[in-house]
């Protein structure tokens, strides 16, 4: 979060207009993560497709139109503000099917203008679900925990515990249906997800090994949290008929791990905050978030935007979009770069204390960073010269960048035809997993299409990079 921003707190629109600074109206007064719900109708089920829906609760049918007129409306009846201007606006997913929304602002906005505030008694949060659901998640928590450290994941155990969190809230939540407080927002949130979570066993198939490896990691922690949801059955804390239902048990994943935000300085602590939760991911994002005196959620804008712009979020590494790619299920098409999918140096990745992050090949230009030309060379000394090998860690170790010069040079034919043999390699399998991925019943495999982009937005970088290394030889 940028530092020295200075806030300024605008009049917002809605029913029930706050100051930035004020408590909520006394109905909200005392009331933990609890509001006050106007009587809704009872309607009976009904048959939809061959299957007993209950009205009174969320259809997660994926293809159900999505409610966000009402969680708007709900959302200003409840505290929830916004700059004049702000809106939320229907766009085609990168499925091309129109069911994603966006923010935008049909007004200019000054830097540091807020723009969304979220009264802190509309969060779900992970703090505060120990206390809601009492000594029966011990036993799921600890369970996960254990899954975590053995399957060696990318994630912490604190933040699969925070998710996990969320996940129940959420499940508790959807089952009490219309009763629930938050049944307008359950209610206005997409039902298909393309992340890894969401993923078959055929999409791992089609995707080079780093992107595969990040999407199990989603759907592996899914399953974990499936099957830590029947110990919460037993607990009496979840009905059976939840536990069973595999779509619904994703899909609860599937907004917990995308639509919820950090809260600094707690080791991981995550709340949900509705309507903020709609700010789509930007490479170079309008808006940041903070937690203001009273714990409220504000999103405010980090620089100028003029009339007509959307207003997005960095939900992640911009140069890096596999990541993103596994767990939200989008591609960013405006990253810059990806990662080199050098994969079999991860030992000398971990010696050099490289990360992906800077291992990295630019779309545009097809440059190369200089941690890929160090990372290569390091591993070929490795191998030939052990010796010269620790004598070039140590350069890259102090920085020492004419020594680090005077060593790539006499090594460069090496690095460069390494470098070469993994992107020619990379290339071929590229279009091998996309022959595959276009062989697939998208009937069965709905999430194929989006594979196909991230696989093209790879292949696009590395003719780029391939095109610069032939440049060379």
């Amino acid at each position: 979060m940028k530092c020295g921003v200075v806030i300024l707190f605008v009049f917002f629109s809605g029913t029930k207009t706050l100051s930035a600074f004020s408590v909520l109206p006394n109905k909200h007064a005392g009331i933990t993560n609890s509001f006050v719900l106007s009587d809704a109708p009872r309607i009976s089920s009904l048959t939809s497709l061959g299957v007993i829906v209950d009205a009174n609760k969320v259809d997660i049918t994926e293809g159900i139109e999505r409610d966000v007129s009402t969680m708007e409306q709900w959302a200003g009846d409840y505290g929830i503000q916004r700059a004049p201007g702000l809106g939320l606006f229907m766009q085609d997913n990168q499925d091309g099917i129109a069911d994603d929304y966006s923010v935008y602002t049909t007004e200019p906005l000054q830097v540091g203008s807020t723009v969304v505030l979220v009264p802190n008694q509309m969060f779900l949060t992970s703090y505060q679900a120990p206390q809601e659901f009492g000594s029966a998640l011990e036993e799921a928590e600890g369970e996960l925990s254990d899954a975590v450290q053995e399957y060696h994941t990318s994630k912490k155990p604190e933040e699969v515990i925070a998710i996990f969190r969320l996940y129940v809230k959420i499940l508790s939540e959807y089952e009490k249906g219309v009763d629930s407080p938050w049944f307008p927002w359950l209610n206005s949130l997409p039902r298909r997800f393309n992340n890894g979570a969401a993923m078959t066993s055929a999409c791992f198939e089609c995707l080079l090994p780093y992107a595969a490896e990040l999407s199990m990691t989603e759907r592996t922690t899914s399953v974990n949290f499936q099957k830590c949801a029947e110990l919460l059955q037993y607990a009496g804390v979840l009905q059976e008929a939840t536990v069973v239902d595999v779509d619904l048990l994703k899909w609860a994943y599937s907004v917990a791990s995308t639509r919820s935000f950090i809260i600094p300085g707690t080791g991981g602590e995550l709340v949900i905050a509705p309507l903020a939760d709609y700010f789509n991911h930007g490479a170079e994002p309008e808006v940041e978030y903070q937690f203001d005196e009273e714990f409220n959620l504000m999103m405010y804008t980090t620089t100028d935007v003029p009339a007509g712009s959307p207003l997005r979020l960095s939900l992640g590494d911009p140069t890096n979009p596999s990541p993103l790619f596994a767990t939200y299920g989008f591609l960013d098409e405006s990253s810059p770069a990806t990662f080199s999918k050098i994969m079999d140096k991860e030992t000398e990745m971990e010696e050099l204390m490289f990360d992906k992050s800077k291992l990295l090949f630019y779309k545009d230009s097809g440059d190369i960073s200089p941690q890929v030309w160090d990372l290569l060379l390091y591993a070929y000394l490795k191998e030939e010269d052990y010796d010269t090998s620790q004598d070039f860690y140590q350069a890259v170790m102090a920085e020492d960048e004419a020594a680090k010069f005077e060593y790539h040079q006499q090594y460069f034919s090496y690095t460069l035809e390494a470098l070469r043999e993994h992107v020619d390699g990379t290339l071929q399998s590229l279009e091998e997993l996309s022959i595959k991925a276009m062989g697939k019943d998208l009937s069965t495999h709905p999430r194929i299409p989006v594979i196909l982009k991230h696989n093209d937005f790879v292949k696009e970088t590395f003719l780029q990079v391939q095109a610069n290394i032939y440049s060379m030889m």
